[in-house]
């Protein structure tokens, strides 16, 4: 018998979602009509015909057809449907099978190629399940055998119980143990003896459920422990394993890293007498990287300058095609932890043979351009070469040796590498300013952690020249990059951030009308016009509020081997290649400026250019898992570092607004914590999604985005990474008692049960439980 389990509504008028109700039928292939979809879901009365309305709307689309009264897709794999991911192919593709599959002939389910949704930030994975639609796909030069079909990812359908990751726990009065799972709403599985195999009291573990029922306890067995959670690096792995990213090396890879050796200098040019130097964090391990400066003495370019950067030859030791380049494209980048770092490449390459390292010869692809007295550049040129790095300073050195405070390495180099370097920066910055990027002013806070892994503290570390000098190279060197190939007619991998969107603009201009702030529609949009904006507003007390919404208005930068443009930077072209050890997209552009250049026999081969828009949006869905992975883990570290601390207030701004409550960052540590509308004030809140704040009804209080608060920590989850505050400030009083434009037809608050007055559109009413006993 076939049991169709029951759902629950996913929004406000009692209706599924059109996702939602694809990945029913496609879960219950010819078994589900509208009597079945609204049994599952718990449509009755007049939401039905909410239900017909948005089924008519499917079968329009063609998403779905009618077949003796039952819902199924249409075509022979259906237009939309649930797939399982079950491998990654050499390149890093993922590759699925239908998860309901029937044919006449018991031929096996086909493969498909399935492409993640570029615009998520949710990343699938081998094992996921994925709601998913079909796409046209050009398969001429998609090598896997059996793959001519594609579909592009709607949603990662919800972990089923049968793999969870949680936290081991003894039971000392009843024997066997239990498991404490990481997402806070799955349930809590016991655990027999028999089956929690090494498993040890605070263990990070993987489950699979072995008994399961309404009637029955859960109960599951350990497939995996993945270690202590009491140990350094362990909540990282959380988010490792969470998140399906590779971080064990396979053995055939690091044998392959073993074997690299270093060139000789036989087709490379000898730079080892060019003084460059290394400015890295003072910890770093590895060094891509280096540069130098010198004044041009070219008689036609007075005052102009010449700017060196030369970066790690990495594309000599991972050749196209090896099992150290098919784990990198896997891998897509490195994954930056506060405790730990999840590398591209194994450390014999990443920390020996492509570390810039001080006094010892290097191979490197290195670039030479000579700019302008007003910081423009005139022309420039790539080399493959042999360098050998003056000095390896950190950021701090390099500033306070320019700032007059020396140490022994840099009084050295001081008046020979430093000074002539900031001189180049000054060239470069005045030719910045002429160019007018985005300014947005986003300090990044650092965990300093203590040897057992826990916080000891949260800073945020001083914004220094020496960062934006290193900056500004790398950002020309790329440029430069970009240019030299697109003249080549060579293929490549492009840095691209498209203007905002029409509907995120149109959201802006609105709300900073509220604050009497002109965005002009039509004309050439520039990073320059939100530059005046965030001047305008930066000695305002809605100078974090209009950063705040100004960032949430721009694009994702993405890879894309189509160019657009870089419109934060304000750049026609930009190519990222100055980290090829940590980034995939670096070292396609190393390969490519090999093959164009004709330096060697290791770049890109012909007709490798029907491969660049697979590797781009696979090496984009990697960068935001990465992305992701810290944020979890970073917020799970703070969530950790304050759950002594419950009941404490602080200090902070509300960073988000939506429907269902508020997000709050606290000042002094940058958490993030949320705060349920339910808990609001005394009164019926509106949420007013063009004006980024929650009103409320009957008194007109407003709690808006960037408002500095004052919160009390009611309960923190360290293994959700997840804070819940209480509102203690009272909300912004209108002057007139409440707006005109959300007025009701009478004050009586929360005394009217109906809260008097209809919902605009755009606005969704949010009933505070406060003064209910709640």
């Amino acid at each position: 018998m076939h049991v169709i389990r029951r759902r629950r509504p996913t929004s406000e008028d009692g209706l599924p979602s059109k996702e939602d109700v694809l990945a029913f039928i496609a879960e219950n292939p010819g078994k589900a009509g509208k009597r079945e979809i609204a049994r599952a879901f718990n449509i009755t009365g007049g939401a039905r015909i909410g239900l017909k309305r948005l089924l008519k709307e499917l079968t329009e689309d063609g998403h779905i057809e009618k077949n003796r009264k039952r819902l199924v897709k249409a075509g022979e794999l259906p237009a939309v449907g649930v797939y399982r991911i079950t491998e990654r192919d050499r390149d890093g593709d993922l590759i699925g099978v239908p998860v309901n599959w029937e044919s006449d002939d018991n031929s096996p389910p086909p493969k498909l190629l399935i492409e993640p949704d570029k615009k998520s930030k949710a990343v699938p994975g081998v094992g996921d399940r994925v709601l998913a639609k079909l796409i046209d796909k050009d398969f001429e030069q998609f090598e896997v055998p059996g793959v001519r079909q594609a579909v592009r990812v709607i949603k990662i359908m919800p972990k089923r119980e049968d793999s969870i990751l949680g936290i081991y726990r003894r039971d000392p009065i009843n024997g066997g143990g239990r498991l404490v799972p990481i997402d806070k709403k799955t349930r809590e599985v016991s655990i027999d003896d028999s089956a929690r195999g090494d498993a040890q009291e605070g263990d990070l573990i993987a489950v699979s459920i072995t008994r399961s029922g309404r009637s029955k306890v859960p109960r599951a067995h350990v497939r995996e422990v993945i270690g202590p959670m009491a140990s350094e690096q362990a909540v990282s792995m959380i988010s490792i394993h969470a998140l399906g990213i590779p971080y064990i090396f396979p053995d055939a890879v690091i044998q392959e890293a073993e074997r690299a050796t270093q060139p000789g200098l036989m087709g490379r040019e000898d730079w080892r007498d060019v003084p460059l130097i290394t400015i890295d964090p003072a910890d770093a391990k590895d060094h891509d990287d280096a540069i130098y400066a010198e004044p041009d003495t070219d008689a036609n370019n007075e005052g102009g300058t010449i700017a060196y950067v030369a970066i790690a030859d990495v594309a000599h030791h991972i050749r196209l095609g090896s099992k150290l380049d098919e784990e990198a494209l896997k891998r897509g980048n490195s994954v930056y932890f506060p405790d730990r770092v999840v590398p591209m490449l194994p450390e014999r390459i990443s920390n020996d043979l492509c570390s810039l390292k001080e006094d010892q010869d290097r191979p490197a692809l290195a670039v030479r351009m000579i700019f302008d007295k007003n910081g423009q550049k005139k022309r420039h040129t790539f080399h493959r070469v042999m360098i050998r790095v003056a000095a390896g300073v950190s950021y701090n050195q390099a500033q306070s040796a320019i700032e007059g405070q020396t140490d022994v390495k840099t009084a050295t180099i001081l008046d020979t590498i430093l000074k002539p370097l900031w001189q180049g920066y000054e060239t470069l910055k005045a030719g910045r300013d002429n160019r007018e990027p985005l300014e947005l002013d986003l300090p990044e806070r650092k965990m300093l952690l203590k040897p057992d892994g826990t916080i000891d503290r949260v800073f945020v570390p001083p914004r220094l020249d020496a960062h934006k000098l290193v900056e500004e190279f790398m950002i020309q060197a790329n440029v430069a990059a970009a240019e030299t190939l697109e003249k080549h007619k060579q293929g490549l991998v492009y840095r691209i951030h498209d203007n905002p969107s029409a509907e995120k603009l149109e959201g802006l201009r609105e709300f900073l009308a509220s604050l009497d702030i002109n965005l002009p529609k039509g004309g050439n949009l520039r990073p320059s016009m939100f530059n005046t904006i965030l001047k305008r507003s930066a000695q305002t007390e809605q100078a974090h509020l209009v950063s705040q919404v100004v960032l949430r208005s721009q694009a994702q930068a993405e890879y894309n081997p189509e160019n657009i443009g870089h419109f934060g930077l304000n750049l026609h072209r930009y190519a990222h290649f100055t980290s090829p050890i940590r980034r995939y997209a670096d070292l396609i552009v190393h390969r490519a400026l090999i093959a164009a250049l004709k330096v060697g026999d290791d770049g890109l081969p012909a007709g490798f250019e029907g491969r660049l828009s697979d590797i781009a949006s696979h090496i984009s869905t990697t960068e935001r898992r990465a992305m992701s992975a810290e944020r979890d883990t970073k917020d799970r570290l703070i969530a950790a570092f304050l759950s002594d601390r419950v009941g404490a207030t602080f200090q902070g701004k509300i960073g988000g607004v939506t429907r269902v409550g508020l997000f709050v960052q606290l000042t002094d540590t940058g958490a993030d914590g949320f705060i349920p509308a339910s808990t609001l004030g005394h009164d019926y809140y509106v949420y007013d999604e063009a004006h980024h704040q929650m009103i409320g009804e009957a008194t007109g209080e407003t709690f808006r985005l960037g408002d500095s608060v004052e919160v009390k920590l009611v309960e923190a989850a360290p293994l959700a990474g997840a804070l819940r505050f209480e509102m203690l400030s009272e909300g912004r009083k209108h002057p007139k008692g409440r707006p005109a434009r959300l007025s009701p037809k009478n004050g009586r608050g929360m005394a009217n049960k109906k809260g008097a007055g209809k919902k605009k559109p755009g606005t969704t009413r949010s009933r505070s439980k406060k003064g209910r006993g709640h």
